[in-house]
C-alpha cells in the first residue's frame, strides 16, 4: 500500500535543500540584511535624537540664563529709572516748597506793611473818627 520509494525521496531531499539553498541566497541573505541595516539606521536615528535632546537641554538652559539676565538688567534700569524719577520728584518738590517759602514770607512781610499802615492810617484819623463818634452820640 504504501510504498517508500528512496530514489523519490532522495530526488525530494535534494531538491529540498536546492530550493533552502536559493531562498537562502536570493531571499532570506538580502532579507536579514536589510533588517540589519534597519536597525542600525535607527540606533544612528536613535543617537542623533539623543544628541538633539542634549543639545537642545543646553539650549533651554542657555535660553533660561539670558532671560535670567535679561530679567536682572530690567530690574537693575527700573531701579534706576525710579531712583532717577524719585530724585528728580524730590529736587522739584524742593523747588516748589522754596518758592512757596519765598511767596509765603513775602504776603506776611506784605501782610505786616499792610497792617502797619492801616494801623498808622487809624492812628491818624483817630481824631476824625472821635468827632464822627461824638456826633452820632449826640443827634442820638
Amino acid at each position: 500500500m504504501l510504498d517508500i520509494s528512496p530514489m523519490l525521496l532522495i530526488s525530494s531531499a535534494i531538491i529540498f535543500l536546492v530550493v533552502l539553498f536559493q531562498l537562502n541566497r536570493s531571499l532570506y541573505k538580502p532579507l536579514f540584511s536589510h533588517v540589519e541595516e534597519r536597525e542600525e539606521s535607527i540606533k544612528k536615528d536613535l543617537e542623533s535624537a539623543r544628541n538633539n535632546v542634549e543639545d537642545i537641554d543646553g539650549l533651554m538652559k542657555e535660553a533660561q540664563n539670558i532671560i535670567a539676565k535679561a530679567k536682572q538688567e530690567a530690574s537693575s534700569i527700573r531701579e534706576i529709572a525710579y531712583s532717577e524719577a524719585k530724585a528728580l520728584g524730590e529736587s522739584k518738590m524742593t523747588d516748589f516748597r522754596s518758592e512757596l517759602d519765598s511767596k509765603y514770607n513775602s504776603f506776611v512781610n506784605d501782610l505786616n506793611s499792610q497792617k502797619e499802615s492801616v494801623k498808622s492810617s487809624l492812628i491818624e484819623n483817630i481824631p476824625q473818627f472821635k468827632e464822627v463818634l461824638s456826633a452820632k452820640i449826640s443827634s442820638i
